[in-house]
């Protein structure tokens, strides 16, 4: 089963919104004619169609296959991911890497946290 993440890094690509992400996958699927068509095929479609699942999977076959290209994508990924920004009176919260145990993220917390 692909990682959660894939499917946010489908749906940027089928929205186009990052222009050095989609360079990347569409230098690396320019080979494979059926990845091609299904970063073509996701252009535009909703986060939950049937046409980002398939890129998302295209695009876990292709990490499988080539560790370089799985570097460099979630490299790619976490440059754009890192910009957070938050409205007035907003919070931004972030969890990245390796993460392992409880995490716990919030912005006012009345009383106590336990797990």
């Amino acid at each position: 089963m692909p990682e959660p993440v894939l499917i946010s890094l489908a749906a940027a690509l089928a929205g186009r919104t990052v222009v050095g992400l989609y360079e990347l996958v569409k230098k690396k699927f320019s080979e494979d004619p059926e990845a091609t068509a299904a970063l073509e095929a996701a252009e535009g479609a909703a986060e939950d169609s049937a046409e980002v699942e398939n890129l998302r999977d295209r695009l876990a076959v292709a990490e499988a296959d080539d560790p370089d290209f799985a570097q460099r994508l979630r490299s790619e990924w976490e440059k754009i991911g890192n910009v957070h920004q938050a409205e007035t009176g907003g919070v931004v919260n972030t969890v990245t890497g390796d993460v392992s145990g409880k995490v716990v993220q919030a912005r006012d917390v009345q009383g106590g946290i336990s797990f």
